[in-house]
């Protein structure tokens, strides 16, 4: 089976966007952003993006309206708007956990859970995320869009590796 992860950035305070959505503040203590070595070894060993459509929406509006950043990864949105395929890219309705179990059964390298936070709750609620990989930057929103509010049920992680680069930590835990 596909190892799925959930890699996505955090504010200090537990916000993957602040309170309008905006992810402006994704920078470390000196303003470098994210290591590019890490995102390169993460990525290499991920075929399959799986988003939600606030996610899908910001990423084509607003960080990378002229192309299409994932291109090379089967993306999937997960959206109730009736859209047509893009390039790559499939819009469905399907429950995210219904369609991550189905993409865990294929072939292929790790699933990549992009985001938002609700698509991030239910796949952690049923228990079906392999690794956490959070960065956490040095920046306290104080109210925004949390990406663990509530769970149906404790989650028990172990952690496999830390780093720290520009006031940025990345952990990552698996399941123990």
């Amino acid at each position: 089976m596909r190892k799925v992860i959930l890699y996505i950035a955090m504010s200090l305070d537990g916000c993957i966007a602040d309170r309008y959505g905006g992810v402006g503040w994704l920078s470390g203590q000196d303003g470098g952003g994210e290591d590019e070595d890490a995102y390169s070894a993460f990525i290499a060993g991920v075929d399959t993006v799986v988003m939600g459509w606030n996610t899908y929406h910001q990423i084509v509006t607003e960080l990378s309206p002229g192309e299409w950043v994932y291109a090379g990864l089967a993306s999937y949105v997960i959206t109730h708007r009736k859209l047509s395929p893009a390039e790559g890219i499939v819009f469905t309705d399907e429950d995210p956990c219904a369609l991550v179990e189905e993409l865990r059964r294929q072939q292929g390298k790790s699933i990549w859970i992009c985001g938002g936070a609700g698509i991030a709750r239910q796949l952690a609620g049923a228990d079906l995320i392999d690794e956490y990989d959070i960065s956490v930057i040095p920046t306290l929103l104080g109210s925004g869009i949390r990406l663990f509010e509530t769970l149906p049920a404790e989650r028990k992680l172990r952690l496999v590796r830390s780093q720290e680069r520009d006031g940025i930590v990345r952990l990552t835990y698996g399941r123990r």
